[in-house]
């Protein structure tokens, strides 16, 4: 597992006002959707391209294109929706597809309740958004899934980490795996309910509510 905590200072300015817990719903969907086209810049630099001839005005070049088979995007329900936008924003020949896992709060392991994804993602590099990666227990399951099917490479764009929950990650996947974790920071700790430290609270409820 390759590990990329995003240093910048738009990144640290965007997630400190996400932290916030004055900040209400519209602002932090907002906030979350500028953070993740930032950090998705970061995630799609070994993106695959191929050459591609092109004609300007001037003369003919040859530039890049990414190369097929498209990458697919796979937000993680319900959370990982808010930052579906600012990732097709930046990639937007990606096609979309869902998990859905929830975490049992008592046993912290995930379950999976949705699936709407292809059978075969042979060749695939897939961008996984979650926003926090807390036990990793959401996070192992999905690339586990992406890569039984096939996929080459798979992202996981996080806006929070926490070491726990990246060490869980790290054992799960061998170096032979191609596995990379983007985040805009690694927080301290899980508290003892599971939840990242300082964190940002829990971020679907942050997003759309309690519903």
């Amino acid at each position: 597992m390759r590990l990329s905590v995003i240093d910048h200072p738009l990144v640290a300015h965007k997630l400190t006002a996400l932290r916030d817990r004055t900040t209400d719903s519209p602002t932090f969907r907002r906030l979350a959707d500028e953070l993740v086209t930032l950090l998705a810049y970061e995630a799609t630099r070994d993106v695959a391209v191929e050459p591609h001839p092109v004609t300007t005005p001037v003369a003919p070049t040859t530039g890049v294109r990414i190369r097929s088979p498209k990458p697919i995007v796979v937000p993680i329900l319900r959370a990982g929706l808010g930052m579906l936008d600012g990732m097709v924003r930046l990639l937007p020949t990606a096609e979309v597809g869902f998990l859905g896992l929830l975490r049992d709060e008592t046993t912290l392991q995930a379950k999976t309740y949705a699936n709407r994804l292809p059978d075969d993602l042979s060749g695939r590099h897939c961008f996984v958004l979650d926003p926090m990666l807390a036990t990793g227990g959401t996070l192992v399951a999905s690339i586990t899934y992406l890569l039984e099917r096939g996929a080459r490479d798979v992202t996981a764009i996080c806006l929070l980490a926490a070491p726990e929950g990246l060490e869980v990650v790290r054992q799960a996947f061998d170096a032979h795996a191609q596995v990379t974790v983007v985040t805009a920071a690694v927080d301290e700790r899980l508290d003892e309910n599971g939840y990242i430290v300082p964190g940002l609270g829990d971020a679907g409820d942050r997003l759309y509510g309690v519903v």
